[in-house]
């Protein structure tokens, strides 16, 4: 029976799985060298990178590895074994989505952490020469002539960008009952709001005096719903107009070449008249033919009317 318990015992302890939703779960799919980014990391994207690779860690439940938060367990730990296999898998994850040169410069580092942590040092600084052509840039877009819906997300990546490299402050002090992250995501969702409504086109000036007008300010969201269905209105209004204009149009055309048409036929009677009026027979002396076309020379033809009573006349005669 005991032999019996430890057997159970074992099978029981080979077939124990990690639950899927814990941290140290790795998926059988998972390999180390996956590529998770669009582009490899280099000097010049690494908060394009830093935010892609930040997404695919939080999906894989990984984050707490690179942020500290999942600090490496005791050798004598039960989970000690699982977070080094974690914790290289994750350095897979990483060195394989930068650029040779980055890669050889954190091939030593022990830690996940370690290779997270020396990337933000690097790069994830604070770079006064980018903030201010990225405030250039946004200040300089404008709709000029696009859709509503490609200028408004011209300004959407100019203000990630924007978030990402001159982040917002943040309220460190507790469970204190301040409202500086509220005050802070109003400010900021206001002065996008400005940014949006000054780089419209002309044809927008309507609608954004009546979002300026409007009781309590409208989101950003909601002002970019409305001026997209104030685009939508007038393309459908310029459609209509464009079709009673080319009927319009046609209709007109076709008049003209009428009028044309008769003016053609009247113009050339005309020159036939007077083309006939210029012809005189030297043989009669009548206009309307020449000598050698006169009937009274040549003979008058079978349809001629009063051919009969003429050719009698001459036989009289």
């Amino acid at each position: 029976m005991a032999g019996d318990d430890e057997t159970a015992g074992g099978i029981k302890n080979v077939h124990k799985t990690i639950d899927p939703s814990s941290p140290y779960y790795i998926h059988t799919s998972d390999y180390p060298r996956q590529m998770q980014v669009n582009d490899l990391l280099n000097d010049t994207n690494y908060n394009d990178w830093c935010q892609e690779m930040t997404n695919f860690l939080f999906a894989k439940n990984k984050m707490g590895f690179v942020d500290g938060s999942m600090s490496k367990p005791d050798q004598t730990k039960d989970k000690y074994m699982a977070w080094l296999r974690c914790d290289a898998m994750i350095k897979g994850w990483l060195t394989t989505t930068m650029k040779k040169d980055i890669r050889g410069s954190v091939k030593y580092a022990n830690t996940s952490f370690e290779i997270w942590s020396d990337l933000r040092e690097r790069f994830g600084k604070e770079s006064e020469p980018q903030a201010y052509e990225l405030k250039q840039s946004l200040t300089m877009t404008r709709q000029d002539g696009s859709s509503v819906s490609t200028y408004y997300t011209k300004l959407r990546s100019l203000w990630d960008e924007i978030q990402t490299v001159l982040p917002p402050p943040r309220c460190n002090c507790g469970n204190c009952t301040c409202d500086i992250g509220k005050k802070v995501t109003e400010f900021k969702d206001k002065e996008r709001l400005y940014e949006f409504l000054m780089g419209l086109d002309i044809e927008f000036t309507t609608i954004r005096t009546h979002l300026l007008s409007m009781k309590p300010t409208p989101t950003l969201g909601e002002a970019y719903r409305l001026t997209s269905e104030d685009e939508q209105q007038r393309g459908i209004a310029t459609a209509k107009r464009s079709q009673t204009d080319s009927v319009a149009f046609q209709t007109g055309l076709h008049g003209r070449r009428d009028n044309g048409s008769r003016q053609k036929y009247k113009g050339g009677m005309k020159d036939a008249k007077c083309n006939s009026e210029a012809d005189l027979c030297t043989h009669c002396g009548k206009t309307g033919h020449v000598k050698d076309a006169c009937f009274e020379r040549i003979g008058y033809p079978d349809w001629w009317p009063g051919k009969a009573k003429r050719e009698k006349g001459k036989l009289k005669a």
